[in-house]
């Protein structure tokens, strides 16, 4: 029976993330993520073929992770309720992984994603048009009389998606905290985008 491994994947991921979450992509390498975590670049190589392939790794950690509690806010019955909840969902993961968070501020062209592996992309993409499909059913739930459902996904974007990123990236992007009170902003600017108006 052979030694169990030092350095596992999911470790080795999740150095990889806090690089990325310092210094931005581009400090994502081989050499800089195997010394950050005390491990020989040959146990890099062996998990990833290359550099596309961990940053990749990272892009979908914090991507799938924040996807999955993203739909499963977005599967509540009460459509304005779901939505007001998404809002704060976006919050309050960064809140609580602003590593992630940091991530997820760059775009999938700073993580090279044209040059991931075929598999990787699929994943993204399939995860994207899942997230994508739930928030259009929410803006088609929401939609008001006369309005097109374009502009009702456009509503519900704002307020579900733009508008709690731009808080996250306020605090954030100058290397401080979330508040907590900025998912309770979050919630309610959400709630009065989006209620109907009598």
């Amino acid at each position: 029976m052979g030694r169990p491994s030092r350095f596992d994947t999911d470790a080795l991921v999740e150095t990889a993330i806090t690089v990325a979450a310092r210094g931005g992509p581009a400090a994502v390498t081989m050499v800089a993520v195997a010394r950050a975590a005390g491990a020989p670049s040959g146990s890099l190589y062996h998990r990833f073929p290359g550099r596309p392939a961990l940053l990749a790794a990272v892009r979908l950690e914090a991507l799938t992770d924040f996807q999955e509690g993203l739909r499963a806010v977005l599967a509540v019955a009460d459509p304005l309720a779901a939505a007001t909840g998404a809002a704060r969902h976006v919050v309050a993961w960064s809140r609580t992984r602003p590593d992630r968070a940091r991530v997820l501020l760059y775009s999938p062209v700073d993580f090279e994603v044209e040059r991931w592996p075929a598999a990787e992309r699929e994943r993204m993409e399939r995860g994207n048009a899942r997230s994508g499909a739930a928030l259009v059913g929410i803006a088609e739930a929401l939609r008001a009389p006369e309005e097109s459902a374009g502009t009702a996904l456009e509503r519900t974007r704002m307020a579900v998606v733009d508008l709690p990123l731009a808080l996250v990236r306020r605090y954030l992007s100058g290397g401080g905290e979330i508040p907590a009170e900025a998912e309770d902003a979050a919630a309610d600017a959400a709630y009065r985008l989006l209620a109907p108006r009598p």
